[in-house]
């Protein structure tokens, strides 16, 4: 099986609750194989037309089954709320 890669456009409303997000999202990620590879940073936009990304998070995960399954896991549940309202 390939790998599988969830690519999430952010917009930040509340910084100091993202900062909780990120620190109990990080270790359900790991535990469903995913790995951060984008978090934020500069973005340079070469046709702002077609999209305009906030915040890019880029995480690649063993396979597509292994990220749905973080996606979907009871774990992550209460920690998407967060992300939510933030």
């Amino acid at each position: 099986m390939s790998q599988a890669y969830l690519i999430a456009d952010t917009k930040i409303h509340d910084p100091e609750k993202y900062e909780v997000y990120k620190r109990l999202a990080k270790p359900i990620v790991e535990e469903f194989g995913g790995e951060y590879i984008v978090r934020g940073g500069r973005l340079d936009v070469a046709q702002a037309d077609l999209w305009s990304p906030s915040r890019l998070v880029v995480i690649r995960f063993p396979n597509r089954g292994a990220a749905l399954a973080f996606l979907s896991s009871e774990a992550y549940q209460p920690v998407k709320a967060i992300r939510l309202q933030a």
